[in-house]
C-alpha cells in the first residue's frame, strides 16, 4: 500500500494563484491531487523552489500535505529559461532535506521537464522509483508555436528524452499526449501510462447566469470568455481578432459581444503580449469591448464561467486543457482549438465546437453559431455538464494510486 510520495515542482508552487506568472493548470493539478491523496492517508510532500525570503520553510495546507520551499539560487522569481542551471542544486537540496529530516518516500512523482531532471537525480540518490508528468512537451509545442516565438531549447528536448528513458512510469494526461510521447520521443510503450486530471465539482458547478453577472458587475451583453495566462501559446490575440469579426446584434444578449480575458502575463514575453493585445483591440476599434481581468480564485472564476455565453480556447498547444473541463462543469459551451488534448476534453458538437487551425474567422463563426442560436446553446450547455462528469479528482487519484502500485509493488 502506498504510504508516502514526494512531488517535485521546481519551477512553480502549487500554492500560487493560477494565471499568475508560471502558475496554471499544473499548479491546480498538483494542489488538488495532493489534497485528495492526503485525504486517503497518503502522505504528500511537494518540493518547490523558494522565490521569496519570506516563504516559510514548510507550509501545511492540510494534514498529510506539506509544501517544502527549497533554496536553489537566490530567493527571487527567476524566468524558467534561466532555471536549468539550478536543477542540480535543487535536486541536491531535496536529497539533503530528506536525509536531514529522516523522510523516505515510496516513490517520487516529478512534474515538468525541469523537475523531471531533478527527479532522475533524486531517484538515483534516494533509491526510489520515479513517475513523471510533463504537462507540456517541447517538441509538441514547436509544432504549432507562433512564428515570432523561439523554438524549445535543445537542452529541453534532450532532457525530456533522458527523463523518459529514466522514469519508471511516464504519465500522459490524454491518449493524444500518449501518442505524442510515442511519435516524437520514442517512449517505451511498457512504461507509458495515461491519467487525466480532474475537476472540483463542488466549486465548478452550474449556477444562475444573471446572478453571476450581477455580482461580477457584468452587463447583459453577450460574453465571450477567455481564461488563461497571457502568453503567445494561449492565443488571446486570436480571441481578440475573432471578437472583432462578430456582428453587433446577436441573440445571446443585449448589445455587441464583449471579450472578458481572465489571466495575467506569463513567461518572458507575457507583459509584451498583454500590451500587444491592448494595442490590437485599439487598432481594431473594439478596446471598449475587450476587458483584461486579473487572475481569479476558483470560487470567483466559477462565477465567470456561469456568467459567460461561451468559452474560447484558441491555444496553439494544450496538453490537457483544464480550463475547458472546469468551464463545462459549470455548463459553459467551449470553442477550442483542435490541438493537443483539447479533443479529449471537448466533445465536438456535444459540449462545444472544435476549430481546425488558428484563423480568427473560423473562431468567430464557431462562437456565433453558439451565441446566436439559443436552442444549440442550450443543447451544448446540457452536453457540457454531462461530459464533464467523467473528470474528478477522485478518479484521478484512483488511477494514479494504481500506477504507483504498479511501479512500487506496494
Amino acid at each position: 500500500m502506498i504510504e508516502s510520495v514526494g512531488y517535485l515542482s521546481m519551477h512553480t508552487s502549487p500554492l500560487l494563484q493560477p494565471g499568475v506568472g508560471n502558475a496554471g493548470g499544473m499548479n491546480v493539478y498538483i494542489h488538488e491531487l495532493a489534497r485528495t491523496m492526503a485525504d486517503r492517508n497518503i502522505e504528500v510532500v511537494v518540493f518547490t523552489r523558494r522565490t521569496s525570503p519570506e516563504q516559510a520553510p514548510v507550509v501545511r495546507p492540510r494534514s498529510g500535505y506539506e509544501v517544502v520551499h527549497i533554496d536553489a539560487g537566490p530567493p527571487v522569481e527567476i524566468p524558467v529559461a534561466e532555471m536549468p542551471d539550478l536543477v542540480p542544486e535543487f535536486a541536491e537540496r531535496v536529497i539533503q532535506w530528506c536525509h536531514a529530516n529522516g523522510r523516505t518516500f515510496d516513490l517520487l512523482h516529478s512534474h515538468y521537464w525541469l523537475s523531471g531532471w531533478a527527479g532522475v537525480l533524486g531517484k538515483e540518490a534516494l533509491g526510489v522509483p520515479l513517475a513523471n508528468s510533463f504537462h507540456t512537451l517541447g517538441r509538441v509545442k514547436d509544432l504549432t508555436r507562433r512564428a515570432d516565438e523561439p523554438a524549445s531549447s535543445r537542452l529541453r528536448t534532450l532532457t525530456e528524452e533522458q527523463v523518459i528513458a529514466n522514469s519508471d512510469c511516464v504519465i500522459a494526461s490524454t491518449p493524444y499526449e500518449f501518442d505524442d510521447l510515442l511519435e516524437h520521443y520514442g517512449a517505451d510503450l511498457e512504461r507509458l501510462c495515461t491519467s487525466p486530471p480532474g475537476i472540483d465539482h463542488e466549486v465548478f458547478r452550474p449556477g444562475d447566469a444573471d446572478e453571476a453577472r450581477f455580482w461580477l458587475g457584468l452587463g447583459s451583453q453577450p460574453i465571450v470568455l477567455f481564461v488563461g495566462r497571457i502568453q503567445p501559446l494561449k492565443g488571446v490575440d486570436i480571441a481578440i481578432r475573432a471578437l472583432a469579426l462578430l456582428p453587433d446584434g446577436v441573440a445571446g444578449g443585449e448589445g455587441p459581444p464583449h471579450l472578458v480575458a481572465v489571466g495575467g502575463p506569463s513567461g518572458p514575453s507575457g507583459f509584451e503580449e498583454l500590451e500587444r493585445g491592448r494595442r490590437l483591440a485599439d487598432d481594431l476599434g473594439i478596446s471598449d469591448r475587450v476587458h483584461f481581468v486579473a487572475p481569479q480564485p476558483h470560487s470567483t472564476l466559477a462565477g465567470f464561467y456561469r456568467a459567460a455565453n461561451v468559452l474560447v480556447m484558441p491555444s496553439r498547444s494544450e496538453t490537457f486543457g483544464l480550463v475547458a473541463a472546469e468551464a463545462q462543469a459549470c455548463g459553459l459551451p467551449v470553442v477550442a482549438a483542435d490541438v493537443g488534448g483539447l479533443p479529449y476534453v471537448v466533445a465536438d458538437g456535444t459540449s462545444g465546437l472544435l476549430v481546425h487551425g488558428h484563423e480568427p474567422g473560423d473562431y468567430a463563426k464557431a462562437i456565433l453559431r453558439i451565441i446566436d442560436d439559443p436552442p444549440l446553446a442550450s443543447e451544448l450547455r446540457h452536453g457540457a455538464l454531462q461530459f464533464s462528469e467523467q473528470f474528478s479528482w477522485t478518479a484521478t487519484a484512483n488511477r494514479l494510486t494504481e500506477l504507483y502500485h504498479g511501479i512500487t509493488g506496494k
